[in-house]
């Protein structure tokens, strides 16, 4: 079965209102099983628009990864995103071993 991933990247202008956010983002997080394969500033940027903060998080598949997302232990730290900053978000499938 093919994991599923978010990938995020983000430009805070709101420390505060941040952590907050990974502050509640954990509780989803764990009940998830989220792993964090990255978590960083950006390295070289090939192409595009850098971002300060890069994030990807390994789910055990696509459904748990969605579920996730729209968990409402998510949602209570996701309102706190609209006044973080610049954030890009998405939640993909893997590829089948």
């Amino acid at each position: 079965m093919a994991k599923g991933y978010w990938v995020a990247r983000v430009d805070v202008s709101n420390e505060e209102a941040y952590g907050r956010y990974r502050e509640l983002n954990s509780i989803a997080f764990r009940k998830y099983g989220a792993k964090f394969l990255v978590r960083g500033p950006a390295g070289k940027v090939a192409k595009g628009t850098p971002r300060k903060h890069n994030v990807v998080l390994e789910f055990k598949d696509y459904e748990t990864a969605l579920a996730c997302y729209e968990s409402p232990e998510y949602q209570a730290a996701k309102i706190h995103l609209d006044s973080v900053g610049e954030i890009d978000l998405v939640i993909v499938p893997g590829t089948e071993p």
